[in-house]
């Protein structure tokens, strides 16, 4: 008992010599009585929502058969994932805004539907990218596609990331798949994993569609993440991304020069043009090293930026 009491004691002498404390601080204005007696507040305005799956959700016109529970869940799973990776869904729309115009004029003039501008993005986030197994540029084209379609493709020269030319073998593959297979869905798929790989699945499996396929991790999840891109890059307000036109990555106009020859330095090629060698690989990343061997004579069209949009030291 008397142990208790000398705690209490304590405990009350501790409480006074606070109080006495911080009434001397206080009268010498070396305290502020709300920064003490107020605890500091936590804000926190950032939360997670589930996202409501839209009812009529297609790629190419093609409807997507969402009230299948499994399809639903599919569809649900590539909306939360590229929503919430918010870094990479900024870095879209700002990429989008730069190459879309190029990507559409040609998948329109080839009479592609203009959704698969939206497989270029779930295949390099619209960069340059090279895949483990080799496919490259914006496309991701494998060298034996490139080749067969026409591309120049080795150590000098790789055409598979000129962005044009690359989009028009694209669309030659599609068309191509989208005759065999007969939807665009399908030929989508076929990008993934090969016109033979598709046509031998729904052979196996005894179905005509791609929704009623069972297909491994990527081409399982490869239409719901490319209509999710497209819900997503159509509706950026709805799953929460703000920005104005200035934050936008803007296409640098260029114009052509015309080479038949051989280039032997790729620096002083640049500089006759106001610019840099960086500048030149930028605009014209299929050059893949600082000269151009061009034995053949052929004729390349190099891209030049117009003068004022880049500061060039001397």
């Amino acid at each position: 008992m008397t142990f208790i009491k000398n705690i209490l004691a304590a405990i009350g002498l501790i409480c006074v010599s606070g109080l006495f404390i911080f009434a001397v601080q206080a009268e010498n204005g070396l305290t502020d009585k709300k920064e003490v007696i107020d605890p500091p507040k936590i804000i926190n305005d950032y939360n997670i929502y589930a996202l409501s799956v839209p009812e009529n959700l297609n790629f190419a016109g093609e409807p997507m058969p969402l009230e299948d529970p499994d399809i639903y869940e599919r569809m649900d799973r590539e909306l939360l994932v590229n929503t919430y990776w918010q870094s990479n869904g900024l870095l879209m729309f700002k990429r989008a805004e730069k190459y879309f115009p190029v990507i559409e004029s040609i998948l329109k003039k080839n009479g592609v539907p203009e959704d698969f501008k939206y497989l270029a993005v779930i295949e390099s986030g619209l960069t340059n990218a090279v895949s483990p197994a080799g496919a490259r540029g914006v496309w991701q084209i494998m060298k034996t596609t490139g080749r067969e379609n026409g591309l120049e493709i080795n150590s000098n020269v790789d055409e598979r990331y000129h962005l044009e030319m690359a989009t028009e073998v694209a669309c030659k593959y599609l068309l191509k798949a989208k005759e065999k297979l007969g939807s665009w869905t399908l030929a989508a798929a076929a990008y993934n994993a090969g016109n033979s790989g598709i046509s031998r699945r729904l052979s196996e499996q005894g179905v005509a569609d791609y929704y009623d396929l069972l297909l491994g991790e990527e081409t399982g999840r490869y239409l719901f993440r490319i209509v999710a891109l497209k819900e997503i890059l159509n509706h950026p307000k709805k799953y929460g991304f703000n920005f104005s036109t200035d934050d936008l990555y803007q296409t640098i106009p260029t114009y052509k020069v015309e080479v038949d020859t051989v280039v032997t330095d790729f620096t002083k090629f640049a500089e006759r043009f106001g610019i840099n060698y960086k500048i030149l690989k930028i605009h014209n990343p299929w050059l893949r090293e600082p000269k151009l061997n061009n034995a053949s004579g052929k004729t390349y069209y190099i891209k030049i930026p117009k003068e004022g949009h880049y500061s060039v030291k001397p």
